[in-house]
């Protein structure tokens, strides 16, 4: 699952420099690797320490594989995560919206937009901060240009916003908010099990609600853009 959602072209580097250094190298790939490995000890240490588990390897067994089939968007399940104590649910949830790696098979926003908006974000405090200095946004050793930020920004206000009306949508559906939320949720981000009424299945879902759930599966799996262009009548008019 965790090569799946790794970018391809990674693997292929790997593949043909004969050594595993690339993924340490890749920013992309190494803030991934991490920001999994991060989550695992979370929910593990959680899992631990809420009593659901008496020793830690059997917490962190069980955390290892739902945060990495989760991010990774596979949808697979050895426990019912949507029972776990606290926060966790939710967090599982979030963290679906981060996915995978640019460029593999994973949904989500992914990881390369997330690094890029995160460095946004710090750049601008450092622009308030020092109003005269010449600052630039990097990613390692590479410089982000003003047009490719403002596209990254202009995929998260329109993911943002879909959202949102997507789970609005679903709330008139007959859903409550936190299934309505979860629904919008492992729908747009491709991932498979959500919480409340739709922890299991979609089978109690309303037909309009079962539309509309298509409706995000198809955005989140051609990632909106592609499929507002295609509903774009000027694209057709080309």
């Amino acid at each position: 699952m965790i090569l799946a959602a790794i970018n391809f072209g990674v693997h292929y580097i790997a593949l043909y420099q004969g050594h595993l250094r690339q993924y340490l190298v890749d920013i992309e790939a190494r803030s991934f690797l991490i920001f999994v490995f991060g989550m695992v000890m979370l929910v593990g240490l959680t899992l631990r320490l809420e009593g659901n588990y008496e020793q830690i390897p059997p917490s962190l067994r069980d955390a290892t594989f739902e945060v990495v089939s989760v991010v990774t968007s596979t949808g697979f399940g050895t426990v019912d995560f949507s029972h776990w104590p606290d926060y966790l649910p939710v967090l599982l949830i979030f963290i679906s919206f981060v996915g995978g790696c640019g460029g593999s098979t994973a949904g989500g926003i992914k990881m390369i937009r997330v690094l890029l908006l995160l460095k946004q974000g710090h750049h601008e405090v450092r622009r308030l901060i020092r109003p005269n200095a010449l600052l630039t946004v990097r990613l390692g050793n590479r410089v982000i240009e003003p047009p490719l930020m403002r596209r990254i920004w202009g995929f998260f206000v329109v993911y943002v916003v879909t959202f949102a009306v997507l789970m609005l949508l679903m709330i008139h559906s007959g859903l409550d908010q936190v299934s309505a939320f979860s629904a919008v949720a492992t729908c747009l981000n491709n991932l498979g099990p959500g919480l409340g009424e739709v922890a299991y299945n979609f089978q109690s879902v309303s037909p309009s609600g079962k539309m509309i759930a298509v409706v995000a599966m198809l955005l989140g799996r051609l990632e909106i853009f592609t499929i507002l262009v295609l509903l774009s009548p000027e694209f057709w008019r080309r």
